[in-house]
């Protein structure tokens, strides 16, 4: 009998080492990937909205997050295009090894492969080359197809024309 508990409590505690030793999350319950970004000191701004959901690996950063359709907008001189799933690794103040945002420069699409938040400025790269925005740019998700220029955003878009 003494044997057989002994046997019971092992099997259990397998399964119980098994079910919670997964590192891949999926939508941590009620938290969203903007509760995410914000966990590693990032802004909300650098996703679009229409997040449906996202998987994190705690123990490595990656990161991948699916949105209900590819995303693009314009932003000032800046075209941008958001795949459906958007890849990374993610760790405090950066996402790195990007896959699946890119910027139109000089009618040519490229990927940016980085995003570094470096005080009060948010680093995007192209890994050639660099551009540095005001974190303040990134306080609100933009929307697919308006981005920053809705209707319901008329202070931020006032500040991002004046610079």
């Amino acid at each position: 009998m003494l044997r057989s508990l002994i046997s019971q409590l092992a099997v259990t505690f397998c399964l119980i080492l098994i079910i919670h030793s997964n590192p891949a999350y999926s939508d941590d319950e009620n938290r969203t990937v903007y509760d995410v970004l914000q966990d590693y000191d990032l802004p909300v701004g650098l996703l679009p909205e229409g997040v449906t959901g996202y998987e994190l690996d705690h123990t490595t950063g990656k990161l991948s997050v699916t949105l209900s359709d590819t995303c693009s907008f314009s932003e000032g001189k800046y075209q941008l295009k958001y795949e459906a799933t958007v890849k990374c690794y993610i760790s405090n103040d950066k996402l790195s090894s990007l896959e699946g945002v890119s910027v139109k420069f000089s009618d040519v699409w490229v990927n940016i492969v980085e995003i570094v938040r470096r005080g009060n400025d948010i680093d995007f790269s192209i890994g050639i080359g660099k551009a540095a925005f005001p974190l303040e740019y990134f306080e609100e998700s933009p929307q697919c197809g308006c981005g920053m220029n809705c209707s319901r955003r008329p202070a931020l878009r006032k500040l991002m024309t004046n610079r």
